[in-house]
């Protein structure tokens, strides 16, 4: 592990600064602070310090902010929910209003990893966990996540976990998050504090950049730019489900996952909220999915053009390919289990 500077940040405010100072003014662009080159900010930091153990980020400075007062869950006036970024992933999972009303979340936390992790991980370090792609983890390999312009080895070679949708020619590397599949499903949104003292809100499904031209940049945060909340919108109606494919039955990272909310009454799907994980570069959600199924009678029929619409542009890249057969089956599996006794 290189050596960096530490330092601790007081409050919300004050962490962006703190980070920022770190950089050297004459060689900012966009990515440095949440670069491998630049500073980060350090909660729970149990993917953080694996990737700098293996130098592969050698960040010249961390910000802890693991003591901010950022560790409740509140309702919102609209009731939902504000979720602070140090919640533990063990402390979200476990809270009562997240189990009664967002029982999608709580599933896919528990899903996620072990319990030791979930008692270190943050709420927010979870939405920025990196790829677990194999190219990505070995410094001697070329990754134009690690190495902008050195290649994509994953798209000829080790791809069998690899994502199918949302790819480009640069890069393949799936999300590994559980949490942000729900989070998908579910409408939320991120509060962030910047550096120049005003905050944002940016709805999760527009948080996350396709790979395209530029990997290396993952999310539309900005340099120091500091996550303070999640917004959880008031629950969705129907039944909450999520279904995790993986090579183990202990704790692994996704082949396919489906985060679900599905009301349906009478034979008919009033509403339908799908997100996946395992198969896109980000937590993956089509909304015209979700439309196809909205006010139709359930029937195996429509499933299957659910499933047609949501894979019609996936590619896999060789050990991937069957990942491509195994979402249809997951998907029609979480269908017919949320319809059951609905179907015509």
């Amino acid at each position: 592990m290189k050596t960096f500077a530490y330092f601790r940040a007081d409050t919300p405010e004050q962490a962006p600064h703190l980070l920022a100072s770190q950089v050297d003014p004459d060689h900012i662009d966009d990515n440095q602070i949440q670069g491998s080159q630049g500073g980060k900010y350090i909660a729970g930091g149990t993917n953080l310090l694996d990737l700098m153990k293996l130098q592969i980020e050698t960040p010249i400075a961390l910000v802890d902010i693991s003591r901010l007062p950022l560790t409740d869950i509140e309702e919102t006036a609209d009731g939902g929910l504000k979720i602070g970024a140090v919640v533990t992933n063990s402390d979200l999972a476990a809270h009562p209003l997240i189990r009664e009303r967002y029982a999608v979340l709580s599933r896919a936390l528990l899903a996620g990893a072990s319990g030791q992790l979930r008692n270190k991980a943050s709420t927010g370090g979870n939405l920025l966990q990196r790829t677990r792609c194999y190219y990505f983890y070995s410094p001697t390999s070329p990754c134009n996540k690690r190495i902008p312009g050195s290649g994509c080895p994953a798209r000829e070679g080790r791809n069998r976990m690899h994502a199918i949708l949302g790819i480009s020619e640069h890069c393949i590397a799936q999300h590994p998050s559980d949490m942000a599949v729900a989070m998908q499903a579910l409408d939320a949104s991120v509060e962030t504090q910047r550096v120049d003292g005003t905050s944002r809100r940016i709805a999760l499904a527009d948080f996350y950049l396709l790979p395209e031209d530029h990997p290396e940049r993952e999310t539309v945060l900005e340099t120091g730019e500091l996550i303070t909340h999640i917004i959880l919108p008031l629950s969705p109606a129907g039944q909450h489900a999520y279904r995790k494919v993986r090579d183990r039955a202990s704790y692994a990272f996704a082949l396919v996952s489906v985060a679900a909310v599905i009301d349906a009454t009478a034979g008919q799907i009033n509403s339908a909220r799908l997100a996946f994980g395992g198969i896109g570069v980000r937590p993956w959600r089509n909304m015209e999915v979700e439309q196809l199924l909205c006010s139709q009678p359930a029937s195996p029929q429509l499933f299957n053009q659910a499933a047609d619409l949501l894979l019609k542009d996936a590619k896999g890249s060789g050990d991937n390919d069957f990942k491509i057969a195994l979402t249809r089956r997951v998907l029609l599996s979480v269908l017919n289990d949320a319809c059951k006794g609905e179907l015509q």
